[in-house]
């Protein structure tokens, strides 16, 4: 069986997973190592590890840089999608900071600035460094507009953070991490997306966005690049968020099987690392 997905920021280590040939008879090889060789350790205010200096290159014109593997951060990866066409980044990193780090990341890896900006879903964790990506095209599944002006019309701020928690102790873990990721709320800005769609799109640079929803969030997105034979899944396969989340919730295998297509040879969930579509199977079974 697929294993449930870390707790949000945690990453698996990676797996022997068997190579995957896809329809195009690309062989995607082994898993490789992300954020670690090649990159340099950085810390954060508590001392932990965060993510490394550079992307890696995954397959195709894909990169990844993953996020903070300290499960408290919750913090997300990140992917860029590059060619002479233009870059397509994926989420937009859990704060402005954070954000800067990607910036800075791609510079190092000699990567462009992407022109698009994909959020696969609303949730803080994959939006709140939008602010500070000026510039892009912010693109997002229609049903997280709505729920991101929603939002953005909140009060945010360090009290704000301890007085909802008070209220609604559930919301402590996702609440902590966002008051240790922003130093200050100043000029700071909740981002709904500036071009939405409703099933699925296509952008200039052939990257698809298919909305497939599930319990985790409304707006789920899963981003395609066939000529690299990539799925990013984002966080669409995962329980629904722990505020919410009843004692029986678990990962949505159901919805895992349904996306597994033999023209991808790599999946790659936020906070997990990436699986060959051979690896997924056999997980699955």
């Amino acid at each position: 069986m697929l294993p449930h997905p870390s707790p949000p920021g945690q990453r698996r280590p990676v797996a022997d997973q068997p190579a995957a040939t896809s329809t195009g008879q690309r062989d995607v090889g082994p898993a490789p190592t992300i954020g670690r060789r090649g990159s340099t350790t950085t810390l954060d205010r508590r001392g932990h590890v965060i993510s490394g200096s550079t992307f890696q290159h995954l397959t195709g014109r894909v990169w990844l840089l993953p996020g903070d593997p300290d499960p408290l951060a919750v913090q997300a990866g990140v992917a860029l999608i590059t060619d002479e066409r233009g870059g397509v980044l994926v989420d937009a990193g859990q704060s402005p900071a954070h954000a800067r780090e990607i910036r800075a990341a791609l510079a190092a890896t000699g990567l462009p600035e992407p022109c698009w900006l994909v959020y696969t879903h609303h949730h803080w964790d994959h939006v709140w460094g939008a602010c500070a990506w000026p510039g892009v095209e912010i693109v997002g599944h229609v049903a997280g507009e709505s729920l991101l002006r929603a939002e953005a019309a909140r009060p945010w701020s360090h009290r704000y953070l301890r007085e909802q928690v008070r209220t609604e102790p559930r919301l402590g873990p996702s609440f902590r991490a966002r008051a240790l990721a922003m130093e200050t709320f100043d000029d700071f800005a909740v981002l709904p997306p500036t071009r939405t769609f409703t099933d699925e799109m296509e952008l200039p640079t052939g990257v698809r966005l298919r909305h497939v929803g599930g319990r985790h969030a409304p707006d789920s997105t899963a981003v395609l690049v066939p000529d690299s034979g990539v799925m990013l899944l984002g966080d669409c396969w995962y329980p629904p968020p722990a505020h919410l989340r009843e004692p029986d919730d678990g990962p949505d295998l159901a919805l895992v099987r349904q996306l597994l297509d033999d023209a991808y040879g790599w999946y790659v969930s936020s906070h997990s690392e990436p699986m060959t579509l051979a690896g997924a199977r056999a997980a699955l079974a």
